[in-house]
């Protein structure tokens, strides 16, 4: 969760919302990810997917058996699903997201009974830096003045 961390500043460092993200396959990193909506103009690219095409793009295809992922925020539902459609085996994250959280705030699509996989899940593993880089970044976004928006 660490590097997850280190990478989440580096989105900040961009503009984007400070979320990071690693795939992690046979004890190695095989997927970094962090949010690049404003820099890419690309309203999917948040952290998790972004990981997630970076390790199936290694690995040649589209699946991630027995693959962890780490993320700072507790994933959206498109992200959520995302990881189901992945096969990805265990989800490790951060902070909850009372306003968007699909694992365990709003719904639970991870390890939902209905769908065709379900994952392990850790929740709140180093809640407090991982919460705090986001709370620091939209208390300084709300301190700017309003840019226009096109």
């Amino acid at each position: 969760m660490t590097e997850a961390l280190r990478i989440a500043a580096l989105a900040r460092r961009d503009g984007d919302v400070p979320v990071g993200a690693i795939v992690v396959q046979d004890g190695r990193i095989v997927g970094v990810g962090r949010n690049r909506r404003e820099r890419d103009a690309d309203p999917v690219a948040h952290a998790e997917v972004v990981a997630l095409r970076d390790a199936c793009r290694a690995a040649g295809r589209w699946r991630v058996d027995g693959a962890t992922l780490y993320v700072t925020l507790e994933p959206c539902p498109m992200c959520a699903g995302a990881l189901v459609a992945a096969r990805v085996a265990r989800l490790v994250y951060g902070a909850d997201d009372p306003k968007a959280g699909a694992v365990r705030s709003l719904y639970s699509l991870c390890d939902d009974a209905r769908l065709n996989h379900r994952m392990q899940i850790e929740r709140g593993v180093l809640a407090g830096p991982c919460g705090e880089i986001l709370s620091t970044f939209f208390r300084d976004a709300r301190a700017q003045p309003r840019r226009a928006r096109t």
